[in-house]
């Protein structure tokens, strides 16, 4: 069964893409596989930049549709089962069995606010009983 983590910045104002760039960072320090899925040119565009500017002392190393790379910004979907995977989307992810671990990041505004919601409806649809995290 996935795991389903939100991380919702209720007092913050950080950007989801700051927020992919510090969570990386840190899930990097252990062994894994990192896919940002953002089927939106623009947003994928950003994560690629910040990646490699975010931090000052190194950058993140990733590729776009490299699959072979410990973290890949795609617009298309995994096809393999052992990445943890941030969505970028509007909708929440399915079929879950299909992910290990799926990231959803909730800026601090009602429209995302209001996306979140309903992204958290649907997985508890699916049987799955998300964590969240209060930034």
């Amino acid at each position: 069964m996935a795991k389903v983590s939100f991380y919702l910045f209720e007092k913050s104002q950080e950007r989801q893409v700051e927020s992919a760039c510090r969570l990386c960072r840190k899930i990097l320090r252990q062994p894994a596989r990192i896919w940002l899925y953002c089927p939106d040119p623009s947003m994928l565009q950003q994560l690629d930049e910040a990646l490699w500017s975010f931090d000052t002392a190194s950058f993140i190393g990733h590729g776009i549709d490299q699959v072979n790379a410990s973290v890949c910004i795609s617009a298309e979907l995994p096809a393999e089962l052992d990445w943890l995977v941030f969505n970028f989307s509007d909708k929440a992810l399915g079929p879950v069995e299909k992910f290990g671990h799926i990231i959803e990041i909730i800026e601090n505004n009602e429209t995302a606010k209001q996306t979140g919601r309903e992204k958290y409806k649907t997985y508890r649809q699916l049987g799955i009983q998300p964590r969240t995290f209060k930034l």
